[in-house]
């Protein structure tokens, strides 16, 4: 769940692990690496020419068997050094869905800056025009993430989301970073009782609240999360997990306040403004997807079948099943999260100059 800027409005619903059987589920709410060319050789003697001609054939050919040894297991390579810059995407699950288009801008922002109250890192209050939206190569870095063995209780849960919350660090950190954005890792909270406090005001734990953002700060009330339904599912609570991180990550970038501003001059329950809460939700399913796709197979314990699980779980989400209007249709919840994992390009997570039928 997310909410607005200063706890204003927090819009209804939060992420969930997938349906009951035979309930509804819950509605989820809540500096690049450039590869060098290669190198000259000097020219020289006819037969030094003709030496290093064989030599390029022969690294030729021992790059092209290289290239083509794992095959298409593996995601992108994103590794950056000044600014983020994945390398090649990988074929992942099939879905039977394209990636959603985003090659128009609808909503341009007004101020492009977030007023500074002191020299360093600021946010950038844009949508479609977000500079770390831009770049067509930009991605996060392939990297190790290990997580405890999932089992279903309070402590070994937040153990659990402890260390997913450290992989979620070390990869979006850098990465916005990279853009001078003010980054700082959220706060997380494990609510044990019925409700909880937080800038937003009072939270009821529920099936509707597995995990909820607000301002900075990250809660997963165990107890919302379904577990003696779901049981060992570590796949699904991470991807839920990553879509709320999704939203500190908006909130860093300043995505998540220029957004709330488009919905205050809407109004929140205009097509308008819950065409700009889609377009949000959907953003942070998309960055859900990137980091699993980022992380799985990399050596870690983020496994195939915990990414597979994740990835068809996708669909039962949304719209359709939820019967509201704020979150987007099943089949765009979930080809956003897998447009997401499958290509780890962070231009491909640009919502807000998607079309309109893209987000409904």
């Amino acid at each position: 769940m997310t909410q607005p800027p200063h706890g204003q409005w927090p819009p209804r619903g939060a992420v969930q692990p997938p349906p009951v059987p035979g309930q509804p589920p819950a509605q989820w709410h809540g500096a690049p690496h450039r590869f060098p060319p290669p190198r000259r050789r000097s020219v020289g003697a006819i037969v030094g020419i003709c030496l290093g001609a064989v030599a390029v054939l022969v690294l030729g050919l021992v790059a092209i068997i290289s290239l083509n040894r794992d095959g298409t297991d593996h995601v992108a390579n994103a590794g950056y050094s000044t600014l983020p810059n994945p390398t090649s995407p990988a074929a992942l699950p099939p879905s039977g869905s394209s990636s959603p288009s985003s090659s128009t801008n609808p909503f341009p922002s007004s101020p492009s800056k977030a007023p500074p109250s002191s020299s360093g890192p600021r946010k950038v209050l844009k949508l479609g025009d977000h500079p770390i939206l831009q770049d067509p190569n930009a991605g996060l870095q392939n990297r190790v993430c290990t997580v405890p063995q999932w089992q279903s209780s309070q402590q070994a849960a937040e153990a659990f989301f402890t260390a997913a919350g450290k992989c979620l660090d070390h990869a979006w950190g850098p990465f916005l970073d990279a853009y001078d954005l003010p980054f700082t890792p959220p706060a997380l909270h494990f609510p044990t009782g019925s409700s909880f406090e937080t800038e937003c005001g009072t939270i009821q734990v529920g099936i509707a609240t597995a995990a909820y953002y607000c301002e900075n700060n990250l809660y997963v009330p165990f107890r919302g999360l379904q577990t003696d339904q779901y049981g060992n599912n570590p796949g699904v609570y991470l991807a839920l997990f990553a879509h709320e991180y999704g939203h500190h990550v908006q909130e860093v970038a300043g995505l998540m306040d220029a957004a709330w501003q488009k919905i205050y001059e809407a109004g929140q329950n205009s097509p308008a403004g819950l065409e700009m809460s889609r377009r949000k939700e959907l953003q942070a399913q998309c960055f859900s997807g990137m980091f699993l796709g980022a992380h799985v197979d990399q050596g870690g314990t983020v496994s195939r079948d915990m990414y597979n699980k994740a990835w068809n779980d996708q669909e039962t989400r949304g719209d359709n099943t939820s019967r509201s209007q704020d979150h987007g249709t099943n089949a765009h919840y979930a080809s956003w999260w897998r447009a997401g994992a499958s290509n780890n390009r962070i231009a491909d997570c640009n919502t807000f100059s998607a079309p309109a039928s893209a987000v409904s």
